[in-house]
């Protein structure tokens, strides 16, 4: 697997991979795509950087990271739908830890989904916070 960091001509692609996994995570979400790609436009024009993870000659996932902070903060990881069950997921994440150069990185996983939360405890994540909303 090789990690690529995205540049902005990527923007649609990642509109289309967040899309994905605001859909799969159940989220509350109601963007575009084109909503999605105005986001993912200013992400990347402050303090975030995009990866695509090619393997088959394909782009099989991403991550969004967020690079001012100690740690780094995982905002968002995918593996494509129609690359899943080939244990990419997993060696995405080590691929994405190496060019970090990082040992520990947050992230933050809706407590609603339970299969990323049994993939991230995989990892060796452990809970540290409940993050909490009124209304």
């Amino acid at each position: 697997m090789q990690i690529r960091k995205c540049t902005p001509d990527a923007i649609s692609k990642l509109a289309i991979l967040n899309k994905q996994l605001i859909e799969d995570e159940k989220s509350d979400n109601p963007m575009s795509i084109k909503e999605l790609e105005e986001r993912m436009r200013g992400f990347l024009n402050t303090e975030y950087e995009a990866f695509f993870f090619v393997a088959e000659e394909a782009i099989v996932g991403y991550a969004l990271v967020k690079n001012t902070c100690t740690p780094l903060y995982l905002r968002q990881f995918l593996i494509d739908r129609a690359y899943r069950k080939k244990h990419y997921g997993t060696e995405a994440f080590q691929v994405l830890l190496k060019h970090l150069g990082v040992e520990s990185i947050d992230i933050e996983v809706l407590p609603w989904n339970e299969r990323g939360m049994h993939f991230w405890e995989s990892l060796g994540f452990r809970e540290i916070s409940r993050y909490m909303r009124l209304g």
